[in-house]
């Protein structure tokens, strides 16, 4: 089958309950090409390194697994920057280590694409947002119904949870690409999907091909998503890596990145519950543009909060039922 084409990016870290799955659907993917599975386990304190090695005794020509005995991420170094530089393969695709495939195709359908396309710099596509303790479907992410390329301005402006980032396939050489904007952001995909856009077109494949877990407590969502505090610092710091991308671009894309960063605001006020602050002034034209779902939402909350509690206590009371 040749050399190796696509290097699978693994990075984990206290995963012992979702690794396996993760291997499995990197495993079952029929290709026509040799593929290559490069994880890096940042020192758990799980078993998940144990289960890495049980599997890397099965398939040591296709598992490469890095064991950390010191955690790398809270001295500052990137994980991914030590994966990506170890890969042989063409083409790099993304999926963390408590996240995992759905489609044995997945693979195969993103590289005839790219190599049909040599122009496209990434290609991604829809999955499932799931619990992460009984893979029950919480939502779709979906961008997009049909198959588009985006454009730079629409990645800026849908953020970090446009693409799910276990969808991302890209060409390796790409990824080298560390410009100041990429350095010093304080998550690592939504930069690196724009760094990818402004190097070449970003195909959407509407196809569900994986799933994305949530409600981890070891996820990145988890740990910076769960106070307004946190929300408000992780929006800032992102603030701060758009006015660097604003510089590296000569403000080529000031607009998008100005609309972004006001959408960013209104989250944070209506995590803060000033919902009138968000309807009225600077903010109201960003509130319009908002999708009638959301709308409703922020309705709810600000004038029957006591129906949305109800509802947020009785699915987790379902959740807990049926555990």
């Amino acid at each position: 089958m040749g050399e190796i084409l696509v290097s699978i990016h693994c990075p984990t870290y206290n995963h012992e309950h979702y690794i396996a799955d993760a291997i499995e659907s990197f495993l079952m993917q029929k290709t026509n090409f040799k593929f290559e599975i490069l994880i890096h386990d940042d020192a758990s304190t799980d078993r998940t390194a144990e289960i890495i090695k049980m599997y890397e005794e099965k398939y040591p020509d296709i598992i490469n697994p890095i064991y950390q005995i010191e955690n790398q991420r809270s001295q500052g170094i990137s994980v991914t920057q030590l994966n990506f530089k170890r890969a042989k393969g063409k083409y790099i695709a993304i999926c963390e280590g408590d996240d995992y495939w759905t489609d044995p195709q997945k693979l195969q359908k993103q590289i005839d694409f790219m190599e049909g396309h040599p122009d496209c710099s990434l290609s991604v596509h829809a999955g499932t947002v799931v619990s992460a303790t009984d893979k029950k479907k919480k939502r779709n992410n979906r961008p997009n119904q049909g198959d588009k390329f985006y454009t730079v301005e629409e990645v800026i402006e849908g953020g970090g949870g446009l693409f799910l980032t276990n969808s991302m396939l890209f060409h390796a050489e790409l990824g080298q690409s560390r410009p100041r904007y990429l350095e010093n952001a304080p998550v690592g995909d939504y930069p690196l999907v724009i760094n990818l856009s402004l190097q070449g077109k970003v195909h959407y494949m509407d196809e569900f091909l994986s799933a994305y877990r949530v409600g981890n407590g070891e996820s990145w969502t988890g740990k910076n998503t769960s106070t307004i505090e946190k929300v408000t610092a992780h929006f800032h710091e992102i603030s701060n890596m758009l006015d660097e991308l604003n510089l590296y671009t000569n403000y080529q894309y000031d607009d998008a990145i100005k609309r972004k960063k006001k959408l960013d605001q209104v989250h944070i006020l209506l995590k803060q519950r000033k919902f009138d602050e968000v309807k009225k002034g600077v903010y109201k034209d960003t509130y319009l543009k908002l999708d009638d779902k959301t709308k409703l939402i922020i309705f709810m909350e600000q004038y029957s909060p006591w129906v949305v509690n109800f509802f947020k206590a009785r699915r987790r009371w379902i959740s807990w039922m049926v555990k």
